[in-house]
């Protein structure tokens, strides 16, 4: 579903004093033009609404500061059909637009809360530049980064590779903001989990040779993993199908910081006190980072070399990839690196990130050096053909289901074009590497800044070069699709009366089926989804986000075409009411069930109340009644609310802690809680 916001901050007098005081009536239509800010109040209830004129084949830039409330920001062409949407940042903060026009005439920009429930906030918005949209793919690509080439900003570098050579490469921004250092090709950048295809292809490379095989069970390699009774193979390890728990999740429960120094042996303690998996191995797909820096310390153990050494001798030398390296030093210099940047309502701060591990994360590199990696990914230069085809296999459920992920590469489509992609985030980096294999064409984009999205930069500048080869795609595929839904009606012998021909896509679904939806329903990752029914409209609403519309594909399924998922119902033998709904999205299947609405009163809340301690991590969390709520507390992340959503669960804001579910004993008194955030299932707290 959509991202999660940020908790709303007041702002200091002095910086409100700062703004434009343009006051406007409520949904006004004011005209937007450059260099011009406008300053508005927003409610959850309110749109405001401008207008721009564009003559045809015009690229612009706006700017959207969000003073307290989190803003999506939309925009419609003479036609009013959406043509574009931009909601990136939190709740403070700037929202950056880059649009490239195409039809001439009055244009509508709609700003409206990210949340219905959202508390009243104001935003500024101006547009920066307003200028002729350039022929030459280049020249585009240097209008999408305007808005990051300057010397005060973090920025970007982005190399776009074609049939193995570099035709466009370019930096934005500063690598450095105290010294000024501008952001160049050369640059290097940590890149984060793009470095997993790296050691997916070294721990590949050694099954090819001989030296291991991928269907070793990792404690052949490091018998210090437990044994949980399932067998766990390298290759459930690099699918992220092994159940084990992501390091990230379990160290950040467990107390730590991800500003914290980490080093690969806190994490592989970590690994070593796990008491349970998430699930058995090979029955689901759950990203998971521990798996990766195993890999790599597989790597370290049977070569007898340090994973840094392995690959820079056999991976990043022979390529020629000069200024790369696994970085497993936190206090090593490297010359010409990119620092880490956060914007608050304050300017930019750093992102600390003091990681000593390596395999999952780690690898620092610039987009020159990987677009030599890239194009070893399209010809197997090194490593052979063989070995080049192995990294691209998919990976396979128990239950003989494929999935996308192959080896630290997942599979996709841009607008009917094949892709082969990774990004990572780490602190305040951002990397993409997305390959069009069919077209030969490669896009590389590494960024310095938290805020910035190198998967939608990257596709923009993919439809610079390929637009041509998408709109082919794109009538091709309408074309199969006419085609198969004609045949489809040759061949019906009886006609639907709940489906309505339009496309052959609406369906319409009966009134009394729709009502036997509504109701609320939390799905195992922690989110509840509140179902209603507005006239014939199904309303899903995820707890502390908006509401998106539930649009029928079939009689149980319906499509989100905000977030590009779909939920499907499901509903027990002779009941009335579904018992559950499953969320499919981003390649990632999340179960739910039908729950109770759950508001108890401040005694009911005293039950959960007292210190519960975890002995896989060592760690107290202590759980009070304050003000008629729950508040949980550790030593190290401070204090924060429960909010229940069923009977004996809740949820907090903390991200490393979505989900606590507590069970009483024979007596009816609380005696354990379940810890759970999404990439960590059930770990088990004991109430002392």
């Amino acid at each position: 579903m959509p991202r999660r916001s940020n908790p709303v901050r007041s702002l200091p007098i002095a910086l409100l004093l700062l703004l434009p005081l343009t006051a406007a009536a409520e949904n006004e239509p004011a005209l937007l033009s450059p260099g011009k800010t406008l300053e508005r109040e927003l409610a959850a209830d309110q749109t405001q609404d401008f207008r721009i004129e564009l003559d045809a084949e015009r690229f612009l830039t706006m700017e959207v500061e969000q003073l307290g409330i989190d803003v999506v920001i939309k925009i419609f062409g003479p036609d009013d059909e959406q043509v574009h949407e931009v909601d990136v940042t939190g709740d403070e903060g700037l929202e950056h637009v880059a649009f490239f026009n195409k039809a001439a005439g009055l244009h509508r920009v709609e700003i409206s809360p990210f949340k219905d429930d959202a508390e009243p906030g104001r935003f500024t918005i101006t547009v920066r530049r307003l200028e002729e949209v350039t022929v030459a793919p280049a020249g585009r690509v240097d209008q999408l980064m305007a808005t990051w080439d300057r010397a005060d900003s973090p920025g970007a570098a982005v190399a776009v590779v074609r049939d193995g050579e570099v035709i466009y490469k370019n930096g934005y921004g500063s690598a450095n903001l105290e010294y000024g250092i501008p952001i160049t090709p050369s640059t290097v950048f940590h890149v984060a989990s793009v470095s997993k295809q790296f050691t997916a292809f070294a721990v590949a490379w050694l099954a090819e040779k001989g030296e291991l095989s991928l269907d070793d069970d990792i404690r052949d390699h490091i018998p210090e993993v437990p044994d949980f009774g399932k067998t766990i193979t390298l290759r459930h390890l690099i699918h992220h199908t092994s159940g084990l728990r992501d390091q990230w999740n379990l160290l950040a429960l467990g107390g730590w910081r991800l500003d914290d120094v980490i080093t690969k042996e806190q994490i592989l303690t970590a690994v070593r006190h796990q008491k349970e998996l998430n699930f058995d191995p090979g029955e689901e797909y759950l990203y998971c980072n521990t798996g990766y820096t195993l890999l790599a310390e597989v790597v370290a153990r049977k070569t007898g070399k340090s994973f840094r050494a392995w690959t820079q001798e056999n991976i990043f030398k022979p390529l020629g990839m000069n200024d790369t390296h696994f970085h497993d030093d936190h206090e090593m210099i490297v010359r010409n690196r990119a620092y880490s940047y956060k914007l608050t309502p304050f300017g930019y701060k750093k992102s600390v990130l003091s990681y000593a591990n390596v395999g999952a994360t780690s690898l620092f590199t610039t987009v020159e050096d990987l677009a030599k990696w890239a194009t070893n990914l399209d010809t197997g230069t090194l490593g052979g053909e063989k070995l080049r085809d192995q990294m691209h296999v998919r990976s396979v459920l128990n239950d003989g289901t494929e999935r996308n992920y192959a080896f630290a590469l997942m599979h996709g489509e841009h607008r009917g074009l094949p892709i082969v992609e990774h990004g990572g985030a780490d602190a305040g980096f951002r990397a993409q590497m997305t390959r069009y294999p069919e077209q030969d064409l490669t896009v590389i984009v590494a960024s310095n800044l938290g805020m910035f999205n190198p998967n939608a930069i990257r596709g923009k500048i993919a439809e610079f070069y390929l637009e041509d080869e998408m709109l082919a795609a794109e009538a091709a595929a309408e074309a199969a699709a006419e085609a198969e839904a004609a045949s489809k009606k040759k061949t019906e012998d009886t006609v639907v009366e709940d489906t309505v021909a339009d496309n052959d896509d609406a369906v319409v679904v009966d009134r009394a089926v729709l009502e036997s939806y509504v109701g609320e329903y939390l799905l195992d990752i922690g989110l509840l989804i509140e179902i209603s029914l507005e006239g014939d409209q199904l309303i899903g609403h995820p707890r502390g986000q908006r509401k998106v519309t539930l649009m029928a594909q079939s009689e149980t399924t319906f499509e989100i075409q905000e977030v590009a998922a779909t939920l499907t119902f499901q509903r027990e033998d002779n009941e009335e009411q579904a018992s559950g709904v499953t969320l499919f999205q981003n390649g990632q299947e999340m179960p739910g069930k039908r729950v109770q609405p759950f508001e108890p009163t401040a005694e009911e809340l005293e039950r959960y109340a007292g210190d519960y301690h975890s002995a896989e991590l060592e760690t107290v969390y202590s759980i009070a009644v304050e003000d008629d709520g729950l508040v949980i507390r550790h030593r190290r992340h401070g204090e924060t609310q429960l909010t229940p959503m069923t009977q004996d669960e809740f949820r907090s804001n903390w991200w490393f802690l979505g989900q606590l579910k507590f069970t009483a004993n024979d007596n009816g008194m609380i005696h354990e809680m379940r810890a759970s955030s999404g990439r960590v299932r059930d770990v088990l707290f004991t109430r002392r």
